[in-house]
């Protein structure tokens, strides 16, 4: 496959792709891919993750899986990533076994990673260098969002590259912008992660009220979602809440190290944040409370 060029991009054909990092949100990415027909080469951490989802897209022409970062990037038109965190992504991107040292040139390294503004726009400078475009875009939609292609997507970089990675991408996004330079994306994600904070915390409040109160909260979270209070943890995560349910996407670890990159970010950009500290802290409380790898409508189990 030729290098991607957004002018001449046929967002219809199939081209080579490679996805680094199989976890609860890539493995289905990657697999959207495969079944919109693009050639899709994986690489993870763990073999036995690569193997099984070779195994489970066998059917898709392409679909195999390579024993390193730059063994999956060679020859791909694009390469998609969503890992843990920023060392994470150094490890996967640089080095004699990263993807730019496979990356042939005029091709596209797309980051669905949260992670920092700073580690974007460092491997923005470094692919550049080589020839090579980097977004970083990290997604918001959770687990569900990734099995289901509907995720929302927040990129920074080049608009160029910006729009040719757009139609492949929506294979498994229904929403994707370009917010700004290098580095913009990151900081969207920062965003929404402060929003869905508070507005959590403002919920298992509510919630731990009414209970408290008596009410019968099923009927008092349906009648509240038709009006101002209404929000998408209400409608999805309400009633579980009320339930004392916290197995249903991400991690309160993950949001932790989320609102970390928020806080570090604030405190060089000088953004007061009281209420999102307060609630990295209760998130804290959950963590130490064993609940870790609850998600994070557990924020109303300090409550009870």
């Amino acid at each position: 496959m030729s290098s991607i060029n957004a002018k001449t991009y046929d967002s219809s054909a199939p081209h080579n792709v490679a996805f680094l990092g199989l976890g609860v949100m890539g493995f289905p990415m990657a697999g959207h891919l495969a079944q919109a027909g693009h050639k899709v080469t994986v690489y993870n951490r763990s073999a036995a993750k690569s193997a099984a989802w070779c195994t489970e897209f066998a059917a898709a022409s392409g679909a195999r899986s390579a024993a390193t970062p730059r063994e999956a990037a060679q020859g791909a038109d694009i390469v998609f990533c969503c890992v843990g965190n920023d060392a994470d992504l150094r490890s996967v991107v640089l080095g004699t076994d990263g993807a730019y040292a496979g990356m042939k040139r005029g091709a596209l390294f797309v980051d669905h990673t949260t992670a920092s503004a700073n580690v974007a726009r460092e491997l923005h400078a470094a692919g550049k260098a080589l020839g090579v475009s980097f977004i970083d875009a990290p997604v918001s939609g959770g687990q569900a969002g990734a099995q289901n292609g509907m995720l929302t997507v927040m990129c920074g970089g080049d608009a160029a590259a910006f729009d040719a990675a757009r139609p492949v991408a929506m294979a498994f996004s229904r929403a994707m912008a370009l917010m700004g330079e290098s580095g913009a994306g990151q900081l969207a994600k920062m965003v929404n992660q402060i929003c869905i904070a508070g507005m959590v915390q403002g919920l298992a409040e509510g919630i731990a009220f009414g209970q408290k109160a008596g009410l019968d909260m099923e009927q008092v979270l349906e009648v509240i979602g038709k009006g101002a209070a209404q929000s998408w943890q209400l409608d999805n995560r309400g009633k579980s809440m009320a339930a004392g349910k916290f197995d249903f996407g991400f991690a309160v670890d993950w949001m932790r190290k989320d609102l970390g990159l928020v806080l570090d970010e604030a405190r060089r950009n000088g953004a007061r944040l009281p209420i999102t500290a307060l609630v990295d802290q209760f998130y804290a409380d959950v963590q130490n409370a064993g609940g870790g790898r609850w998600d994070t409508s557990s924020l109303i189990s300090r409550l009870k």
